[in-house]
């Protein structure tokens, strides 16, 4: 399967996922990280650390990694702040602006990802080329058989795309990114003479190939500092030892409840710690011993 048709972060909304879901995948790029982050809406309290990369937010326990969540930025309808009480402590979430223009990067990079059609590609004849796209080929009388007479038209090869455009109407156009060729999209395309066609598919064939192992995603970010690699920042859950205290308290707390020969309940008492009537304690007990062992 190919390296693209599984992807899935900049689309999904995905709870605890795997150690290895939380990898950057070919293309994805770790953008920064911020640490002390909570996630007050399921995890209130618990102390984690956000990740942005070119593709989704992440958000992890720091106590629990598997206690996890990634966010695809196509899934973000808005993103506002509000001053947050988490416990003992109040932040002011001050962190919109740089989240905001992370994702209005992707929204405005989606043609580097999706399919499109009469869309504003051409101009003077010529390609309009993306950021860090580059054509490889123009190949000229590319017929589109999308309807039954045809349309006689020019295809650009790039890094990122092949695009195809009707002559005599610049807006008749189709984009398809090497992202898409995976996809149930059938469109039909006729090259003469054939030699030439097989040319043109091998060429398709070997920047598909090239794209996939590299995918450019085209959202473009400037970083401060470079911050470390994903891997380096999430780690693998631990199982922590388990201690168990046997102290006396303990002893006498189970000791008590147990209380196997206990035939029927105690005569009532009044207590003056707690100002009501309680049933008699046994004797070696006292309430300020089993409020100790309960805290």
């Amino acid at each position: 399967m190919s390296v693209l048709d599984a992807l899935w972060e900049d689309r999904d909304v995905r709870f605890d996922v795997s150690s290895q879901q939380m990898k950057t995948r070919p293309g994805e790029v770790l953008i920064d990280c911020l640490d002390s982050i909570e996630d007050t809406k399921g995890n209130n309290g618990d102390r984690g650390r956000l990740l942005v990369t070119n593709l989704r937010i992440i958000w992890h326990s720091l106590a629990l990694p598997r206690v996890n969540l990634s966010i695809g930025y196509n899934c973000i309808l808005n993103i506002t702040t509000r001053t947050a009480n988490s416990g003992d402590m109040e932040r002011k979430q001050n962190y919109q602006d740089f989240i905001t223009n992370t994702d209005t990067a992707y929204e405005t990079s989606k043609m580097y990802r999706d399919f499109k059609l009469r869309s504003a590609l051409i101009q003077n004849k010529q390609l309009r080329l993306l950021p860090q796209e580059h054509v490889y080929d123009k190949i000229n009388g590319v017929w589109n058989l999308s309807s039954d007479q045809g349309n006689l038209g020019t295809f650009f090869i790039t890094n990122v795309r092949i695009v195809w455009h009707a002559n005599m109407n610049d807006s008749f156009n189709v984009s398809i990114p090497y992202l898409q060729i995976s996809g149930g999209y059938v469109l039909g395309f006729k090259i003469d003479p054939v030699e030439k066609l097989q040319e043109s598919v091998k060429e398709i064939n070997s920047l598909h190939k090239v794209y996939s192992a590299s995918p450019i995603f085209g959202v473009d970010y400037e970083m401060e500092e470079k911050p470390q690699p994903l891997e380096a920042l999430t780690v693998e859950q631990i199982q922590d030892d388990v201690e168990i205290d046997s102290d006396d308290h303990t002893d006498a707390f189970v000791a008590y409840f147990a209380d196997g020969n206990k035939q029927q309940d105690r005569e009532p008492v009044f207590s003056e710690e707690l100002g009501l009537a309680i049933e008699k304690l046994k004797d070696g007990f006292t309430l300020q011993g089993l409020w100790e062992v309960m805290s």
